[in-house]
């Protein structure tokens, strides 16, 4: 069990920035096409926060191009090489699923200024 418990501390990403439900934040993934990689950049509003520990997941969610584009992302994955926070949300729940039955500035979250 000890074992498992160091093995998991070892993977956990130390220079995660604090987001949270509602924030809108730019993620930077790395993508393998064949034998190159790249960096890919999927901007968007953090819905949901799930777990906890080395298995946490979060949801993004942006709109391109009229469709609603939605990524679950493992928060402590060597894929996800960067996390930026653009802009701070004012959220009153712990899920944002209604924002996929919005359409246009009602889809948008109150900026907090704290």
């Amino acid at each position: 069990m000890d074992y498992v418990k160091m093995l998991s501390e070892q993977q956990l990403k130390q220079e995660i920035p604090k987001f949270s439900i509602g924030d809108t934040v730019r993620v930077h993934v790395l993508i393998k096409e064949g034998s190159r990689e790249r960096i890919q950049v999927f901007e968007g509003i953090v819905i949901a926060r799930k777990n906890g520990g080395i298995s946490e997941t979060f949801t993004v969610r942006r709109v391109t191009y009229g469709v609603g584009v939605e990524r679950t992302f493992l928060l402590h994955s060597p894929k996800v090489t960067k996390i930026e926070v653009t802009r701070k949300g004012k959220v009153r729940r712990s899920k944002l699923y209604y924002l996929r039955d919005r359409v246009g500035k009602a889809a948008k979250t109150k900026q907090s200024f704290k």
